[in-house]
């Protein structure tokens, strides 16, 4: 059977999911993001807002060899479905779901993206602590415990507390120093001392985090018309260099939609190792809709005076209901696009390079 090493690495509520016959390849974010420091390409997070976007980007990953990572963060898919309306447990189901469908037999990752703390206030930490046992629970294989907003001290006393449920569960661990912020606003970028502080107060609290994701210029949305792309890389290899020495795998981007790929490109080489794309397949998702559902959703997001990300949700069940036609024109430009960006982050053909690394672990 084609990757028995990576299976070995499922999550356990997944195997129990899937079953001895299923050929589906859920995997622990751990196994992987050990071998990627010297491994110099992206894995490719997509937060899946749009569920139709789902079989091209599998699609795409099949065709390329490519380890891809499926995420939604804790506002696009909490315990409430979040504004996408997808539970952990629907979320993981349609993951599975479309992976027989396709019959997606590359591995994968299911990440849980921003699990966001604001403070140490034991409501924010028993908030986080029921979502993060929901998704363990669900399957997920990876966590991004995200307590940027706070003073480093804050944040690592908030990791501290959370991070040993997690532990015992050999999933991959991402952390956030830095707020990526949103495209208008101006950009606090990550400093070299930040990153040592922080990093070595986790360090305190036998903390490791596989992946460590920071402010480097870029921003989170649709980029403004005109506006400037602007990423530092010097300072991202700089941080890098620094991370590994508390034995970090690599750096996280997000922020990536409308970035150009010239750009995406050299991510790699300064030692981003998870790409986060979301806007981007919600882009791609309205592109595929019958305009008459999208002009209803832009018309509801100027009503509520809301970005038209929080329309998915209240109009779920007419975007899952829509035509098999426009379901395929969806899957198909997603496909192209994920192609792309798998090409760009130098993934293509990182399943069987991962496999080879695990064999000499």
């Amino acid at each position: 059977m084609p990757f028995d090493n990576f299976r070995q690495h499922s999550p356990g509520p997944v195997k129990n999911l899937l079953g001895s016959a299923s050929r589906v390849c859920i995997i622990n974010g751990s196994c992987v993001y050990g071998l990627l420091p010297d491994n110099p390409f992206i894995i490719m997070g997509c937060n899946t807002r749009i569920r139709h976007v789902i079989p091209g980007i599998m699609r795409a990953a099949e065709e390329l060899d490519a380890i891809v990572a499926f995420e939604l963060t804790a506002t696009e898919g909490g315990l409430d479905g979040g504004y996408t309306g997808q539970t952990p447990d629907q979320f993981v189901n349609s993951l599975v779901e479309y992976a027989e469908i396709c019959r997606f037999s590359k591995p994968f990752i299911i990440h849980a993206d921003h699990i966001t703390i604001k403070n140490s206030s034991a409501q924010e930490l028993d908030s986080a602590r029921k979502l993060l046992q929901a998704q363990l629970a669900a399957g997920y294989s990876s966590f991004a415990l995200d307590a940027s907003f706070c003073p480093i001290s804050e944040n690592i006393r908030i990791l501290s507390q959370l991070v040993p449920m997690l532990q015992n569960h050999d999933v991959g661990l991402e952390v956030e120093l830095g707020e990526v912020t949103p495209v208008g606003r101006e950009s606090s970028l990550t400093t070299i001392e930040d990153a040592e502080e922080f990093l070595s107060g986790l360090a305190a609290h036998d903390i490791t985090p596989h992946l460590l994701a920071i402010d480097n210029g870029s921003k989170s949305g649709n980029y403004l018309d005109g506006q400037l792309v602007n990423i530092d890389l010097q300072r991202t290899g700089e941080i890098f260099e620094t991370a590994k020495r508390f034995g970090v795998s690599g750096l996280v981007q997000h922020g990536i939609t409308g970035t150009p790929l010239r750009i995406v490109g050299r991510l790699a080489d300064y030692g981003i190792r998870k790409g986060n794309i979301g806007t981007l397949w919600q882009n791609v998702a309205h592109a595929g809709l019958p305009p008459e559902l999208v002009d209803e959703m832009r018309d509801w997001a100027r009503e509520q005076k809301r970005d038209i990300k929080y329309a998915t949700a209240v109009f779920a069940e007419r975007i899952n209901s829509i035509d098999q036609e426009d379901m395929k024109l969806i899957a198909d430009l997603a496909y192209r696009e994920a192609k792309e960006f798998i090409t760009a982050f130098h993934a293509k053909g990182s399943v069987s390079r991962l496999a080879e690394a695990l064999k000499r672990h």
